[in-house]
C-alpha cells in the first residue's frame, strides 16, 4: 500500500483542522448571535465525517480521501450563507473566508494527490 506524499498529509491535516473546528462549533449551540442550531449539528456531523476520512486517506486510501474532499465541500457551501444574511455580527464573514480559504488550500492539495494516484483502492 502506497502512502501519501507530504503535499497530500498538508491537505489531510488542513481538512482534519477544520473538521475539529466543525465539531467544537458545537459550543455555539445557543449562543445569541450563532448559526442555526440545524446548521451547527450538521457541521459537526460534517467534521466527524471528516475526521473519519482522513483517518482512512491517511493509510493511502482512496476512499478517505474522496469522503474528505466531498465533506469539506459540503462544509463550505453551508458556510455562504454568512455572505449574503443581513443580520450576521461582523467578525463572522473574516473568519467564513479563513475557513473557505482553508477549505480550498486542503481539498486542493488533497485532490491534486488524488489525480496523482497517490491513493490506492
Amino acid at each position: 500500500m502506497t502512502r501519501p506524499s507530504t503535499v497530500a498529509k498538508v491537505g489531510l491535516a488542513i481538512c482534519a483542522l477544520l473538521g475539529v473546528l466543525d465539531i467544537v462549533s458545537l459550543g455555539g449551540i445557543g449562543a445569541d448571535d450563532g448559526p442555526p442550531v440545524p446548521i451547527v449539528l450538521l457541521g459537526a456531523l460534517l467534521g466527524l465525517i471528516t475526521l473519519w476520512g482522513v483517518r482512512i486517506a491517511w493509510r493511502g486510501q482512496r476512499k478517505g480521501a474522496t469522503i474528505v474532499i466531498v465533506a469539506r465541500v459540503i462544509s463550505a457551501l453551508t458556510a455562504l450563507p454568512a455572505f449574503f444574511v443581513d443580520d450576521v455580527p461582523d467578525w463572522v464573514v473574516p473568519v467564513v473566508s479563513v475557513g473557505l480559504l482553508l477549505t480550498v488550500i486542503g481539498v486542493g492539495l488533497v485532490a491534486v494527490a488524488l489525480k496523482r494516484g497517490e491513493f490506492t483502492a
